[in-house]
């Protein structure tokens, strides 16, 4: 059996593949790396990762938290310049290999722990310590917009911020002891 075509039939089928190539495909937004410092602005939320310290334990004697690896805490604020309530999703880091560690949802002892559930009120902010468990290395965390379809990497450094206490040496004449 032969199929027939009109001729209308051709330049019917030639605008219905002009029209599905032109048709606007599903948007991707590149994800930009920023400073650690920097303002990062995704949709209504800027981000700013103010510090990081690594713990070996949160809290003291028996009570106290132990991680598998080190307790890696993030001094982030997100400030919200939308009109409406924006939610923040969990935060992971990312270590140069590409292994991921996800935000731990438990803050007990975190000190100014920033909360697991995050809901930011138009012109206000939240500050605090994002907690994972990781080792120490050099990082990358994820923030995305309150749509959660845009994305950026903000670097963060290794540093361990350790700061050197003023031992005095001794037989050293210009350091006295107390």
């Amino acid at each position: 059996m032969r199929l027939s075509h009109s001729p209308a039939t051709v330049p019917l089928v030639a605008v219905a593949l002009l029209w599905a190539g032109c048709r606007q495909q599903a948007t991707t937004f590149p994800v930009r790396t920023y400073p650690m410092g920097e303002k990062v602005l995704l949709g209504s939320l800027t981000y700013t990762v103010i510090e990081t310290e690594y713990l070996t334990q949160i809290g003291d004697g028996p009570t106290a938290r132990i991680p598998q690896s080190r307790f890696f805490l993030v001094k982030i604020s997100v400030a919200n310049g939308g009109a409406d309530t924006a939610n923040v999703g969990a935060f992971q880091v990312e270590d140069d290999n590409g292994k991921v560690y996800p935000e731990m949802s438990e803050g007990d002892g975190v000190p100014e722990w920033i909360g697991y559930l995050r809901a930011v009120r138009p012109a206000e902010a939240a500050q605090g310590n994002a907690v994972f468990d990781a080792p120490p290395r050099h990082y990358r965390i994820r923030v995305h917009d309150e749509t959660g379809e845009r994305a950026a990497l903000i670097d963060i450094p290794l540093n361990f911020n350790a700061e050197t206490p003023d031992v005095p040496i001794p037989g050293d004449p210009s350091k006295k002891e107390p």
